[in-house]
C-alpha cells in the first residue's frame, strides 16, 4: 500500500510503496540528484533532512551512519534518501540548499562568474563556493589542492585509519 510523502521547501505531496526508498520519491518529483555513488549511501547527494516522521523509516544502517558522519552539513534528522525506505505515513523531507558538483570541472566552466548557490561537494556535502561569491582561477587552484573527490579518502578519514 502506497504512503504519502511532503517535500519541503517545495510544498509537494507524492506517494511511495510501503518500503520504497525516499531517493525514488526525488527523483520521480524531477528534482536534480546526483547519485554519485549510484544509490549504495556512500556520498552526500541524497542527504536529506527529515522534519517529520523519522519513527516511519527503516532505522540507519552501518554504511549509511558512516556516511553521514563524513557529511559536513549533518544534523540529528539527516537521512540519506537511498537508504531509508518509508514504512509508514507522515514523512516529512526536506532537501538541503545548494547544488552538489560532480567534480571541480563543473566549477571551472563558471570562473568569473558569481554562484547562484551554494556549491557543495558529492562526497562530504561541504560548501565548496557559498552562493554570491566570484568564482576565480585562484579559488580553482586551492580547492584543486585541498578537495578529494574519492570515495575511499572520506571513509579511511572516518574509520581512522
Amino acid at each position: 500500500m502506497a504512503k504519502i510523502v511532503r517535500l519541503e521547501p517545495i510544498a509537494q505531496q507524492t506517494s511511495v510503496e510501503t518500503n520504497g526508498n525516499l531517493l525514488s520519491v526525488l527523483l520521480n518529483k524531477d528534482l536534480d540528484v546526483l547519485r554519485e555513488c549510484g544509490g549504495r549511501g556512500m556520498c552526500a547527494t541524497c542527504h536529506i533532512y527529515v522534519t517529520e516522521g523519522m519513527d516511519s523509516l527503516s532505522p540507519i544502517n552501518r554504511r549509511e551512519q558512516r556516511t553521514l558522519e563524513v557529511i559536513t552539513s549533518c544534523k540529528m534528522n539527516s537521512r540519506l534518501a537511498c537508504q531509508s525506505r518509508v514504512l509508514a505515513n507522515g514523512v516529512v523531507v526536506e532537501l538541503p540548499p545548494g547544488m552538489y558538483i560532480n567534480s571541480l570541472k563543473d566549477i571551472e566552466v563558471l570562473v568569473g562568474r558569481r554562484a547562484e548557490q551554494n556549491l557543495l561537494h558529492p562526497l562530504t556535502g561541504q560548501v565548496l563556493v557559498e552562493a554570491g561569491k566570484l568564482i576565480t582561477r585562484s579559488m580553482l587552484m586551492q580547492l584543486e589542492k585541498s578537495t578529494s573527490f574519492n570515495v575511499g579518502d572520506y571513509f579511511k578519514q572516518s574509520s581512522g585509519v
